[in-house]
């Protein structure tokens, strides 16, 4: 039996890094945007170029089993020179690779992923198979054997299975932890209600939940009667909106400024955890599948959850790929005790 098993994206990630990139920042009256630019119609000069595989099936299962859980994995990729790196990666880790679906018809789901000076990213992203799970795709069996389910982010016409998976799940007894993805998000809150009542832990950004629940946080409203001052307003309004079910809890994340949480009596905050930043990208899956092995492991430990998930998460922005600087429970634990100041913040 499988403690867990994920459900998402696997794709072969390409980074690419050069000097030659600017981020500019566009002002208007209401917003500030920021791109990434290249000299146009220049040959750009690439300083640094590697490929690893990622994807946010293939990085949750691969955080699972180095946190040390029995560990399945499903995902749908092609038969092509992209598929074979994705299974060859898996050769070394400790994952069940049964219920993968191999599609000679389509091509494996490839990124280019452009990093800045700065060490985010912007992601030019080919979604292939990823887009393309069915419900014939998926073995029920292997959700129902496990005992919890993890469910990446999926993207087109695979956002159709998310109904029918938490349905079973919950009919089966396992458990369900949900990272929204705009993907669903995009098809309204009525929808996206029925996979919350059927999920234990709801994971998204702050906003993926300005689109979900379509709830703005506005930059001049203070709440004189929240003691702790640590949560705005809107965003107390939005938890509760997306908390449709007592037993759930409710994350939101919000990038280098920390991260949220709900559980119907008692928010908490938390900030990030300190270190250098090589590149974002797997950050948030990191951060998600660990919060929720947290939980899983030590139980309702909230505020000890949001510790552990921006630790695991801090390290993997350190390195290059997506599921390097994985840490395992005593690697994070160890981490925590070098760093006793290191808290989170918790009110009513």
């Amino acid at each position: 039996m499988l403690d867990v098993i994920t459900i998402g994206s696997a794709t072969m990630d390409v980074f690419v890094e050069s000097d030659d990139a600017n981020i500019v920042s566009v002002y208007t009256k209401n917003k500030k945007s920021e791109f990434m630019s290249y000299p146009y119609g220049a040959k750009v000069e690439i300083e640094d170029f590697t490929s690893q595989v990622g994807g946010g099936g293939v990085n949750t299962a691969c955080n699972f089993a180095n946190l040390g859980f029995n560990t399945g994995v499903i995902f749908k990729i092609g038969d092509d020179i992209y598929s074979d790196g994705i299974l060859e990666s898996f050769k070394d880790k400790n994952i069940d690779l049964s219920n993968i679906v191999q599609d000679k018809k389509i091509s494996t789901g490839f990124s280019i992923i452009l990093v800045s000076f700065q060490g985010d990213r912007t992601v030019l992203a080919h979604r292939g198979a990823n887009a393309q799970i069915t419900k014939s795709d998926i073995n029920f069996d292997a959700i129902k054997s496990a005992k919890l389910l993890y469910i990446a982010p999926l993207n087109g016409d695979s956002t159709k299975i998310l109904d029918d998976i938490v349905n079973f799940a919950n009919e089966n007894d396992v458990k369900v932890c949900f990272n929204a993805g705009s993907s669903s998000l995009k098809k309204g809150f009525n929808y996206l209600k029925k996979i919350l009542e059927n999920a234990h832990i709801v994971v998204m950004n702050k906003e993926e939940a300005v689109m979900a629940t379509q709830i703005q946080i506005r930059p001049d409203t203070k709440d004189e009667k929240f003691s702790q001052k640590f949560i705005h307003p809107d965003l107390k309004e939005i938890f509760k909106k997306l908390k449709v079910r007592d037993y759930q809890v409710i994350i939101i994340t919000d990038g280098g400024h920390g991260a949220y949480a709900f559980d119907g009596k008692d928010y908490y905050y938390c900030p990030v955890y300190d270190g250098p930043v090589t590149s974002t990208l797997g950050a948030g899956d990191a951060f998600a599948s660990t919060l929720c092995a947290s939980l899983w492991k030590n139980g309702p430990d909230i505020g000890k959850a949001l510790m552990y998930a921006s630790v695991n998460s801090a390290g993997v922005v350190s390195e290059f790929g997506a599921t390097q600087g994985l840490m395992t429970f005593d690697e994070i634990e160890q981490k925590l005790k070098e760093n006793p100041n290191y808290t989170y913040k918790k009110g009513s």
